[in-house]
């Protein structure tokens, strides 16, 4: 039977990005990373000890995401009142994700988190996000998301000039001097 649609061997599926194609293949790495090292460690020290350090994981990052999420508040509050943006919400954002990382049950995952709450560290990781961000959004096709990150970056609240091109609808008549000269 055919439904009368035309069929090619050169019609090929859209490709599937890398991320969506490892993603899967990590977490799941990483669970069985995780498993395996808390039974190493549950052997070599008990399981009322691995017992102690996942609830102080738990504890230790539920005071960090409530530390953090207080600070990105009050920067904030301070912003909408000096009419500015507000300042230092990398750091913040880090904080919060180190907090996530210790409040998710695992060795692993415990001291990723804990590596995020080293100043040196959130530098680091900010500046290589922050320079990743911007080439993303530098390829980004026009009509895309990434494109309306820049069009909203552009048009900064401070009244600062950003370069840019400037698109006119009014053309030049064919031999006229552009711009025209008023004396």
């Amino acid at each position: 039977m055919t439904t009368g649609a035309p069929t090619s061997p050169t019609t090929a599926r859209p490709r599937r990005s890398p991320l969506r194609r490892y993603l899967p293949l990590g977490a799941a790495a990483w669970l069985v990373l995780e498993i395996w090292l808390l039974t190493v460690v549950a052997g070599a020290a008990g399981g009322p000890t691995v017992f102690l350090l996942l609830v102080a994981g738990v504890v230790a990052g539920s005071v960090v995401i409530k530390r953090a999420g207080r600070r990105a508040f009050q920067n904030l509050n301070e912003a909408v009142q000096q009419g500015g943006s507000p300042r230092g919400g990398g750091g913040n954002g880090l904080m919060m994700l180190g907090g996530l990382l210790l409040l998710v049950p695992g060795l692993v995952s415990d001291a990723a988190g804990l590596l995020l709450l080293v100043p040196p560290v959130q530098k680091a990781v900010s500046r290589y996000a922050e320079g990743a961000l911007d080439r993303r959004l530098r390829r980004s096709a026009p009509g895309s998301l990434g494109d309306a990150f820049q069009q909203v970056r552009m048009h900064r609240p401070d009244g600062k000039v950003v370069p840019g091109e400037v698109i006119r609808e009014d053309r030049p008549e064919p031999g006229e001097q552009w711009p025209p000269l008023t004396r």
